[in-house]
C-alpha cells in the first residue's frame, strides 16, 4: 500500500495564489505523484515533508540506504532551467542530480547535511574562503547553451 504524502498548507496556499486553478489541480494530484515516484524509484520516506514557495521536498532513502531527497515542483520553464544547470555542474559546487522524471519534472537529488551550514562557521575569513572555493568550482564549469 502506497504511503500518503501530506502537502504542507503553505505550499497549497502558494500554488493557489500563484497559479490559480492550474496550481490547485497540480497540488491535488501531488500526493498520488509522490507515491508513484516513491514506488517507481524504490524510495523509503526518511523524515517529514518540507516545502518552500514552489516545491515539495521529501527526505528519502534509496534502496541501499543512500540519503536523498525527492523534489516535486510543477513543470515550468524555471524547473527545466534548473535541470540544465544541475546536469552541467554534476555535483561540482552544487547538489547532485541523481535521477529525473521528464514527464513530471520531479528530481531525485543528493541530500545535503543541513546541520553543517556556513552560518555555523564563526571565523569570517574561513567562511569567506569556503564561499570563494565554492564560487571557483561553479565558474570552472562552462555555462550550458
Amino acid at each position: 500500500m502506497a504511503e500518503t504524502v501530506e502537502v504542507p498548507r503553505s505550499l497549497v496556499a502558494s500554488y493557489a495564489r500563484g497559479f490559480g486553478e492550474e496550481g490547485r489541480a497540480w497540488i491535488a494530484g501531488l500526493p498520488a505523484l509522490a507515491a508513484e515516484l516513491l514506488d517507481r524509484w524504490g524510495l523509503e520516506r526518511d523524515g517529514a515533508a518540507q516545502s518552500g514557495e514552489a516545491s515539495l521536498v521529501l527526505p528519502v532513502l534509496r534502496e541501499h540506504g543512500t540519503r536523498a531527497v525527492l523534489k516535486l515542483q510543477m513543470p515550468r520553464q524555471e524547473t527545466t532551467a534548473a535541470l540544465i544547470g544541475l546536469r552541467a555542474w554534476n555535483g561540482e559546487g552544487m547538489v547532485r542530480l541523481l535521477d529525473h522524471d521528464p514527464e513530471s519534472s520531479a528530481m531525485l537529488l543528493e541530500r545535503l547535511d543541513t546541520a553543517r551550514t556556513l552560518a555555523s562557521v564563526e571565523d569570517d575569513d574561513v567562511a569567506t574562503g569556503v564561499l570563494a572555493e565554492l564560487l571557483a568550482r561553479l565558474v570552472s564549469v562552462p555555462a550550458p547553451p
